[in-house]
């Protein structure tokens, strides 16, 4: 999948565009677009303690009713005061309840006026499917930055220029799957120490985004993690995602896949049942997922996948060659 676009087109004062480097594109699906979407979106899953969500986040100061006491919460300190009330009892409902009205604020940086619980119980029931990756806010872009467009149907190139987290986010949530976008580099972020970090490419990009999972979520692929092997073996999980220079992920669907915990795999489709092993190492602080099937019809997922993060029904897998400087990625999601 490639393209060179040559453009002359006014878009913020910005012409002639030329887009040559074809490793450097992506597309809506492209693994580090989503994790620039958690970088610049706003942050929802802090107060969960309050709102049992990550769809929103309650803006403060609010008022909650935890076991008949009334509680301020002024800032993100006051939701271990929330924790607190909740665990002083063991046999009450453990339910947050506001003191109306309240104003949330979503993941696209909108926000939205509510009036009572059967409002915000509606909102709730009508966010999307979590799937336990969060917003990553252990480090920060820095504006402006700007990013190259072309339309594949329509042959239009265009640059434009982002200034803001609230632009970022809603941007990439709007790329349609017939756009290629590409950032100019190099822009820098602002690390979890407050240090500023030149990014030159999308490896570097992708790198420094995971590493900053690292520093601030425990269900990254680092240190031997003991949940990985329970969660994993928990269950049946079916490829959502296999990318190997193309999106290949049709082929592999109708299997799915359990893992036990004596180190065999069975891959199911049908009457076809493929048997293989699983085995997880460490290498240089990293955790790896070695797969191998006994049938050729899944050799493209036997190799030595790096655990970059998971969750209690997602896993997410990459595999860097050293030689070809190709990356592959491969996600299971609990069926």
């Amino acid at each position: 999948m490639s393209f060179t676009a040559i453009v002359f087109i006014s878009c913020q004062n910005e012409e002639t565009l030329v887009i040559q480097d074809t490793t450097q594109n992506l597309t809506a699906v492209s693994p580090l677009t989503s994790l620039i979407s958690r970088v610049s979106q706003n942050p929802t899953s802090k107060d969960n303690i309050l709102d049992n969500s990550s769809c929103f986040n309650v803006q403060l100061p609010v008022i909650v009713i935890v076991n008949g006491t009334h509680i301020t919460v002024s800032n993100q300190n006051d939701y271990h005061t929330v924790q607190n009330a909740l665990d002083a009892f063991s046999n009450d409902d453990d339910i947050v309840n506001f003191v109306y009205p309240i104003t949330i604020q979503y993941q696209n940086f909108s926000t939205q006026l509510i009036t009572n619980v059967d409002q915000l119980d509606d909102v709730i029931d009508n966010c999307d499917e979590d799937d336990g990756f969060d917003e990553i806010d252990c480090i920060h872009i820095n504006y402006p930055i700007k990013i190259d467009i072309y339309n594949a149907n329509s042959q239009i190139a265009k640059t434009i220029t982002v200034q803001n987290d609230t632009d970022l986010y809603n941007f990439l949530e709007d790329i349609e799957s017939n756009v290629f976008i590409s950032i100019n580099y190099p822009i820098s972020i602002t690390n979890l120490n407050g240090q500023n970090v030149v990014i030159t490419n999308n490896s570097d990009f992708e790198d420094s985004i995971e590493d900053s999972i690292k520093d601030c979520d425990t269900n990254s692929g680092t240190g031997g993690n003991p949940n990985f092997t329970s969660i994993l073996t928990d269950g049946t999980w079916h490829v959502s995602y296999y990318f190997d220079n193309i999106d290949e992920t049709s082929n592999y669907n109708g299997y799915n896949f359990t893992f036990n915990s004596n180190g065999s795999v069975a891959a199911v489709k049908g009457t076809n049942n493929i048997g293989g092993t699983w085995s997880t190492f460490l290498n240089s602080g990293q955790d790896i997922l070695l797969l191998k099937f006994d049938d050729s019809k899944l050799d493209e997922l036997e190799d030595d996948w790096k655990i970059t993060e998971y969750t209690t029904t997602n896993v997410r897998l990459k595999n860097e060659s050293s030689s070809s400087g190709e990356t592959d990625y491969l996600y299971f999601t609990k069926n």
